[in-house]
């Protein structure tokens, strides 16, 4: 029967002048009467109920970048010292807001670089493959460049006030 059906609907269509899909074969209208079944999904694959639980999933990778990987806590230590030293040499707010940007920015590479190593590491597990091997060694080149962008615009704004201040002391 089901192969009847298809072939008088396969002959409708060869034999229709029009492109218009037959009635039997379109989408299905969505029946709004239906009760939104919604799953309950255990641990992490369950959608958080409210912006605060997202933020708390949120700081807890933040954490365990901090906790488990050395370089985020170098990015860091050094992005906070930058910050602090432009609020100490009374940098323009905008040359605060730079700074602060180009090493959010080096910390946010290193989580999608730590989120990339877990997913390929999950995916090839104990074996080693060269596609793996590039997808680990392109994230940590995208963390190198924005790190040494991120130092190029550290030096550039905070190089010239501190000499400044350093010879200002020494004379």
């Amino acid at each position: 029967m089901v192969l009847q059906k298809a072939q008088s609907s396969t002959s409708q269509c060869l034999t229709s002048h029009s492109l218009s899909i037959p009635p039997d074969l379109s989408m299905p209208t969505p029946n709004h009467s239906d009760p939104v079944v919604k799953r309950k999904r255990d641990l992490a694959w369950q959608i958080a109920p409210t912006l605060f639980i997202s933020f708390k999933y949120a700081w807890t990778g933040v954490r365990y970048a901090f906790t488990t990987q050395r370089n985020f806590r170098i990015h860091t230590i050094m992005g906070t010292l930058a910050i602090g030293l432009g609020v100490f040499l009374q940098l323009k707010a905008v040359e605060i807001a730079v700074i602060s940007l180009t090493s959010g920015l080096v910390m946010v590479m290193e989580l999608l670089n730590t989120a990339i190593e877990s997913v390929v590491d999950l995916t090839v597990k104990q074996s080693y493959h060269e596609l793996a091997k590039i997808a680990k060694d392109c994230a940590a080149g995208a963390v190198l460049v924005s790190a040494i962008a991120s130092l190029l615009v550290g030096v550039a704004l905070i190089l010239p006030p501190l000499l400044t201040r350093i010879q200002s002391i020494s004379f």
